[in-house]
């Protein structure tokens, strides 16, 4: 009988877009430079070996980015475009509520995001199922850390998922057994 379990894979877009924009590149992120997202839920199917339910997140107060929602469409998102009131962390919101609720159902859990507030919510998955955390690691937030040892499995998105096009301009502490010397040359 095959196996019916399901990994439900949260992307925190805003998260990943201001990561890559502010932090990485220094400014707005040109088309060729952004995640193929298509790659993220190829990598987790191969990674755990079952099928995804992706979920993306947006905040879109004002209009819906239709041309961005049907490329999410297409390639086998549900996006989640929300709106709030000044100041509410919209996105935020949604994924908490819905980590919330990810908890009393069966299923693994992938969040895409930086963000030290998913923390506990993440924490509360660790019961058992698989759980993991995507995105860069040098900005993941160091709260995360203490997961690991509870079974929280981390992913680049560049360097696990291959998520780009292009290298990006990242500085990290790159561990000895992966270093290659033709990278800088």
């Amino acid at each position: 009988m095959a196996d019916t379990r399901t990994t439900h894979v949260l992307v925190d877009g805003e998260n990943l877009d201001a990561t890559l924009g502010t932090s990485i590149l220094g400014r707005r992120p040109r088309p060729e430079e952004r995640p193929r997202w298509e790659r993220l839920l190829q990598f987790v199917e191969r990674q755990w070996g079952q099928d995804t339910n992706g979920l993306f997140f947006l905040a879109a107060n004002s209009e819906l980015p239709m041309s961005f929602v049907q490329a999410l469409l297409a390639i086998g998102f549900r996006p989640i475009p929300l709106s709030g009131g000044p100041g509410q962390k919209v996105v935020d919101i949604a994924i908490q509520k819905t980590l919330a609720e990810l908890k009393k159902r069966e299923g693994d859990v992938v969040l895409v995001s930086n963000d030290g507030d998913f923390v506990n919510h993440m924490e509360d998955l660790l019961d058992g199922r698989r759980v993991g955390l995507v995105g860069f690691a040098e900005f993941r937030n160091a709260a995360f850390a203490q997961l690991q040892e509870r079974g929280l499995e981390f992913f680049d998105m560049e360097y696990d998922v291959h998520a780009f096009n292009e290298r990006l301009p990242r500085v990290r502490i790159i561990p000895i057994d992966e270093f290659d010397p033709t990278l800088f040359l």
